[in-house]
């Protein structure tokens, strides 16, 4: 069994996902139970609802808790993300991570998920939230991670 290092995040340590970030790719999503582990300021369960969605979305550790769900979806602390990515394969549910492109060239990446990561890629640089502000000078382009989603194709670029 993976041995996981946790980290403890306060919403001041991370920058929110826009509810816009969500409506590019709901259409991917099929109707199901979404468990959002990582809480930030709750707005994104809060989205997640807005589109139709049964979800549990709880200040929470998510190394240490597991819940019944059809599908996980985040944008999940960077900082931690190769701890975040290995429970993800041990817990084996479908998902979609919001992560830095970078990430695609990473070691665990390729070695925990080779040939079974999907890539849906925005049209444009996602611009985070940070206390509530857009933040219009993202300096690094994010990719959504997807495993076992049934993607069409394994790169897939989404619509403006």
């Amino acid at each position: 069994m993976a041995s996981f290092q946790t980290k403890t995040f306060t919403v001041d340590d991370e920058y929110m996902t826009p509810k816009k970030a969500w409506e590019q790719i709901v259409q991917y999503v099929p109707n199901g139970v979404i468990w959002e582990p990582f809480y930030g300021d709750g707005a994104s369960g809060e989205h997640w609802r807005e589109l139709g969605y049964e979800v549990i979305h709880q200040p929470e550790d998510f190394f240490k808790v597991e819940h019944e769900c059809d599908y996980i979806i985040s944008n999940p602390p960077y900082s931690n993300k190769r701890a975040i990515f290995e429970r993800l394969k041990a817990i084996d549910k479908p998902f979609i991570m919001i992560c830095p492109c970078s990430m695609i060239n990473t070691k665990y990446l390729y070695e925990t998920f080779k040939n079974k990561i999907q890539i849906m890629i925005p049209p444009k640089r996602i611009q985070f939230l940070k206390s509530e502000k857009i933040l219009n000078k993202c300096n690094f382009d994010c990719f959504y991670y997807c495993y076992k989603m049934n993607l069409p194709t394994d790169i897939l670029f989404l619509s403006r």
